[in-house]
């Protein structure tokens, strides 16, 4: 597909978007297995919630706007899976508190990516005047930076304090 206008940016990113999601899913599920930290395995199940959520509001938007969510594959974030396995699911941790600080950094290193892109695509949408994709938007934003101070917070709140010892 040729990128001729800001609709053509703003339908390949929610595609992009999509399949990062789809990406991080997955991830973030062996992430919540990895865990042994209760609060922070639940979390990331929650996160995994979040996720799912997020792909079928995608969906819905895309379906708006008559284009395949599938039809983009995410480079950036298959980095950063493959990334959150080598460092935080399949890494040798003689510590398991380590292990779970590790996994944070992962994990948020995803949700990052993924900020960035709710955020590009709620602004785009504002410049196109979609109010109802901006509302969803912006609610998957909120959402998304909810759960990444929530990790932070159990980082800050215990997780890191237990690895330093």
């Amino acid at each position: 597909m040729a990128i001729n206008n800001l609709h053509d940016v703003y339908h390949d990113q929610l595609q992009d978007l999509h399949s990062a999601c789809s990406q991080a899913l997955e991830a973030t599920a062996a992430l919540s297995r990895a865990a042994k930290n209760k609060e922070l395995s639940e979390a990331l199940i929650a996160g995994s919630n979040g996720i799912s959520d997020g792909m079928d509001q995608i969906k819905s938007i895309c379906a708006r706007h008559d284009i395949d969510p599938d039809g983009e594959h995410c480079k950036g974030m298959e980095g950063l899976v493959k990334e959150a396995h080598a460092h935080g699911i399949d890494a040798d941790f003689g510590d398991d508190d380590a292990r779970d600080a590790m996994i944070i950094t992962q994990y948020q290193r995803m949700v990052h990516y993924a900020l960035a892109g709710y955020g590009c695509l709620l602004a785009f949408a504002n410049r196109l005047d979609l109010d109802e994709d901006g509302a969803i938007l912006q609610k998957l934003l909120d959402d998304t930076y909810d759960g990444d101070r929530r990790m932070t917070e159990i980082a800050t709140g215990g997780v890191n304090q237990a690895a330093a010892a």
